[in-house]
């Protein structure tokens, strides 16, 4: 069965990257973007496209910052709570449970 999926998977990637690849083939003539002041950039469609969506990644990762910084550190606090809440009661307790290893940090 582990087989079967691993196999999927390359299947799965393998039509993936050649789909993207007839689209770099299909898309090589020139096109030009024409900017502000006249200014323009003359590029083959397949690299105008890679660009505006490379763009596009960045500016949402950029918008997902402050979030991710805001839960990781809403994480940390509540793990030092826990940790100091645990070992409040590692005094009283004769055996207390293990703690897991930190979790994406």
């Amino acid at each position: 069965m582990k087989h079967l999926m691993w196999l999927l998977e390359w299947v799965l990637k393998a039509a993936i990257f050649f789909t993207l690849f007839a689209f770099a083939l299909n898309n090589q003539q020139d096109t030009v973007l024409h900017f502000f002041f006249g200014t323009q950039w003359r590029a083959p469609m397949v690299l105008v496209v890679l660009t505006a969506f490379t763009a596009g990644v960045a500016v949402g990762v950029l918008g997902m910052v402050p979030r991710w910084w805001t839960h990781r550190r809403a994480a940390r606090k509540a793990r030092t709570a826990d940790t100091a809440s645990s070992a409040a009661t590692a005094v009283h307790a004769p055996n207390p449970p293990a703690a897991l290893p930190p979790y994406g940090l």
